[in-house]
This record gives C-alpha cells, sequence and structure tokens, in this order.
C-alpha cells in the first residue's frame, strides 16, 4: 500500500516531487497557505504516514488527531511551528534538515547588513519617490566588529565573508564551549554579555527556545557600541520587538535588518513599517530556489528513510535522545 506524505504547503520543489513519484507515494498539499484549520482537517480525515512542514502551525491537535501518523520532517530547521512534544509522546521522530538552506540565509544575512549599513533601501524608496536623497552617513564594515551569536553553518559562512572584508569576527556558541573556534581567526567567547559590547554588528543564528526567546531586549541593546546594527535571520522572537522599536528611534542602533518578526505576515498598522532605518524582508532567507530544491529534497528522504526503515542519522531528529524509541532505531 502506497504511503500518503502529507505537505503543509501548496506545492513542493520537484527534487522532492520526484523522488515521492519514484516510491509510489500518494502526496497532499495543503491548498490554503498557513491554514491552521485546513490541517487539522486533513489529518484528521486522511491515513496520513508522515507531514512534511513548512512554516504553517502543527499543533499537538493535529498530531493526535491522526492515529496514522509516523514521522514528521521540517522542510528547514527551525521547528518552532510544530509541536515536538506532543510529537514525542506519540513516539513520533521530527526530523530537519540541517545545511540546506545555509548558503541562501547567509547570503540574506550579508545583503541585511550592506543595506542596513549603507541605508540602501531608504536611498530606494526615496529615489523612487522622486527626491534625490544621498545618505552619506552609511558604516564603512572593514575594521568594524561583527558577533554572531549561533556559529554553527550559517554562522561560520558568514564569518568567512566577514573576515575577507577586513571585519573583526567574535561568536558565541553553548555548543562550542570549551573547544577551538572551527573558523580560522574567529574568536569564541564565553557569553551573550561578553560579546555584546564588541559587536558593531550583532547577526542572530539561533534555534527559537525557551533558552533564546526574548533573548534581546533593552538591557542587550543598551550594551552594544552605539550606532550598532543588528540582524536576524533567525527567529523573530529572539528579540523583544518592542525594545528593538525604541533602539531603533533613539537608542544605540544605527539600523537593523530583519528577516524574520515575531508577527507574520506583518499588520499594516505595525510601527516597524514606520522606521526609515530598517530593512524588511518577508522571512525569505531560506527561500531561493536552490535551497528548496535541497530542502525538498532532505525533507523527502527523511520520510521516506523512516518509513521504508531505512532512518537517516539521528543528528537530524531533533527529538531523538527523548523518543521512547531508542535513538540507536534512528541512527
Amino acid at each position: 500500500m502506497p504511503f500518503t506524505i502529507f505537505v503543509t504547503a501548496p506545492q513542493l520543489a520537484s527534487s522532492g516531487v520526484e523522488l515521492l513519484a519514484a516510491a509510489g507515494a500518494r502526496v497532499l498539499y495543503l491548498q490554503q497557505p498557513d491554514s491552521t484549520e485546513e490541517v487539522e482537517r486533513i489529518l484528521s480525515t486522511e491515513p496520513i504516514d508522515a507531514v512534511i512542514s513548512r512554516t504553517v502551525d502543527l499543533s499537538a491537535k493535529a498530531i493526535a488527531s491522526c492515529p496514522t501518523l509516523k514521522v514528521i520532517s521540517k522542510h528547514g530547521v527551525g521547528v518552532s511551528n510544530i509541536d515536538v512534544p506532543a510529537a514525542t509522546a506519540r513516539g513520533i521522530p521530527v526530523y530537519v534538515t540541517p545545511g540546506a538552506n545555509a548558503q541562501s540565509v547567509t547570503e540574506m544575512t550579508l545583503g541585511l547588513m550592506f543595506a542596513a549599513a549603507r541605508r540602501i533601501s531608504w536611498m530606494d524608496s526615496e529615489l523612487h519617490a522622486g527626491r534625490w536623497s544621498r545618505a552619506q552617513d552609511g558604516i564603512e564594515l572593514r575594521g568594524k566588529t561583527i558577533g554572531l551569536i549561533g556559529f554553527g553553518q550559517i554562522g561560520q559562512r558568514v564569518a568567512n565573508v566577514c573576515l575577507a572584508l577586513g571585519m573583526q569576527v567574535v561568536a558565541f556558541d553553548p555548543a562550542l564551549t570549551g573547544k577551538s573556534s572551527p573558523v580560522a581567526n574567529v574568536k569564541l567567547l564565553g557569553s551573550v554579555d561578553e560579546l555584546l559590547p564588541l559587536s558593531n554588528v550583532l547577526s542572530l543564528h539561533v534555534p527559537l527556545n525557551a533558552h533564546t526567546r526574548n533573548l534581546l531586549g533593552a538591557k542587550q541593546f543598551a550594551q552594544l557600541p552605539r550606532g550598532a546594527i543588528l540582524i536576524n535571520t533567525a527567529r523573530g522572537e529572539v528579540v523583544d520587538e518592542a525594545a528593538l522599536i525604541d533602539a531603533l528611534r533613539s537608542g544605540p542602533l544605527f539600523a537593523a535588518g530583519l528577516d524574520t518578526t515575531c508577527v507574520e505576515p506583518i499588520p499594516a498598522d505595525s510601527p516597524l513599517l514606520q522606521l526609515p532605518n530598517l530593512v524588511l524582508t518577508p522571512h525569505v532567507g531560506g527561500s531561493t530556489p536552490a535551497a528548496l530544491a535541497q530542502m525538498a529534497e532532505g525533507a523527502v528522504r527523511n520520510v521516506l528513510g523512516w518509513l521504508q526503515g531505512q532512518p537517516v542519522d539521528a543528528a537530524a531528529c531533533v527529538n531523538a535522545q527523548e523518543l521512547k524509541t531508542p535513538a540507536t532505531a534512528i541512527a
């Protein structure tokens, strides 16, 4: 009997579709983007074997409603939209696709950094409005220090480019405590508090969890050098948005570049939209065709591997250690 795979988006890159077709899988797609109601309806009425999760919430209710569900894979790495404890309680592994979108997110990080430092988006909007506004107060990045909170694949790639620009690079990642830096000439620090006063540019590369929610607030912004730049391509909730707005209006920040915000889509009345020193993109850092293809292929291999009794590396399973099934069964 063919496996039934539910993709919580209207489409999947062809690299993933072809793998599913080769496996003879029946594939269902979410017709209404971001509809949690449709997710719950499909899971409660269809014999779903696996979910490939995009950005819409996959709630405990939805997971509990599908007795046939055996495995979940995120199309990406951030699982804040998936109720992982609910899946774990059912013995359902939750996989991610580490590294699949790392290059695209790296390039978005750098693009936001350059745009914020040189006020590119503001000048562009001024010119389109018919005003010859020449901002000449931009920040030259050579010689400045970038602080990276989170130093995995994305942070390391950002570091290499920034070093080539002539910047100094410091990083903090609790997973690397007591270890040497994986990138030459990058100094690993012992805490966020140690990193902040050094960071002319601060870039976030962390997952959203209980430890990182509201990691940056008014206290942390006050520790940055005056005229600093914040870049967030991680998750919006890592930053206290009200404190960020205050810091951009009158505090220590020269500018910020955000690919993620606390509420998505951004409400039309959000004060974020009124800030001339804020560069915004709609959570598309990992959404280039190349990244989407790699994430689709990785997510499909994750679910088919589990269903076919040939699971991928346990390192790609975020709840391997908590599952009732021994982690060795996933390796």
